[in-house]
């Protein structure tokens, strides 16, 4: 199944914004399902789950962050805000509500949108989610500046991937990591990829009080991110009033890494929506 999916030709729409465009694939037939990527990553990371979506009955669109994949690198910021009315801005045109699913620095983005249009997006499932800031002192924060400049981005990005992906790895993991790297280093790419290393989700964290709608947390039980998945994964699903799912042999990318286990939850809960309407 991850060979098939993988080899699937993805056929690149563009979200024009005032600065520029945001590359999404969309496909299927159902309620909208929106997939947003992480920090360094591309919208292919949902190559294996985006299929079942589909076939269980859902529209499924991916999109990819600014400066990132097939998105344009002449935005000026690179923000959860900014993201999050990238994310705003897709449901609209393709027809919302919305399930948004956000993965990594992509599930703050999910939360501002929930909390700010709520008539727009109906449900959030945040897989190995930074809705607040990792504790970092000065020189941590420091040392990922300079590990993450532009000129070496690349390889150092290259470098640190199998990190994240502690545990169980995708079968074409060594052809994806080699597709990410591509991309970096295609023109502009790193320097936005640096900027975006900057990020603070302070924003995300200042809302999560507004959000409404259900929520799922996704969490992979060995993600190196977090001192704690399980209980960073607990006091995000309890703030939210969600629900908590830990996925095992799995790190930052469940949905690669362990996608029908990430799958089946999802396609639980969204059950669980319908039901629910």
């Amino acid at each position: 199944m991850q060979t098939d999916a993988a080899t699937r030709l993805e056929e690149t729409s563009y979200l024009s914004r005032p600065e520029g465009r945001v590359a999404y694939d969309v496909d299927g037939t159902g309620p909208l399902v929106v997939l947003v990527p992480g920090m360094g990553d591309l919208r292919a990371t949902y190559r294996f789950v985006a299929p079942m979506l589909r076939e269980a009955g859902y529209r499924v669109a991916a999109v990819d962050l600014r400066g990132h994949g097939d998105s344009d690198t002449t935005f000026a910021t690179y923000s959860d805000i900014e993201t999050s009315g990238d994310i705003v801005a897709l449901i609209e045109k393709l027809g919302g509500p919305a399930i948004v699913v956000g993965n990594s620095m992509g599930a703050a983005s999910a939360v501002i949108s929930a909390a700010e249009r709520p008539e727009l997006v109906k449900g959030l499932v945040l897989i190995g989610p930074f809705v607040r800031n990792a504790s970092m002192n000065a020189m941590q924060r420091l040392l990922l500046r300079v590990a993450m400049a532009p000129l070496w981005a690349a390889a150092a990005w290259k470098s640190y991937l199998p990190k994240l992906y502690a545990g169980r790895r995708p079968e074409d993991f060594d052809a994806y990591r080699n597709r990410v790297v591509a991309s970096l280093r295609r023109p502009g790419h790193a320097k936005a990829f640096s900027r975006t290393t900057r990020v603070s989700h302070d924003p995300a964290a200042a809302r999560l009080n507004a959000v409404t709608a259900p929520t799922l947390v996704v969490m992979g039980e060995k993600d190196p991110d977090f001192p704690d998945p399980k209980a960073e994964a607990a006091w995000i699903a309890q703030t939210l009033g969600g629900v908590a799912v830990m996925v095992p042999e799995a790190g930052h990318y469940p949905q690669s890494q362990q996608p029908e286990i990430t799958a089946d939850a999802v396609l639980q809960f969204l059950r669980g929506l319908g039901d629910r309407a």
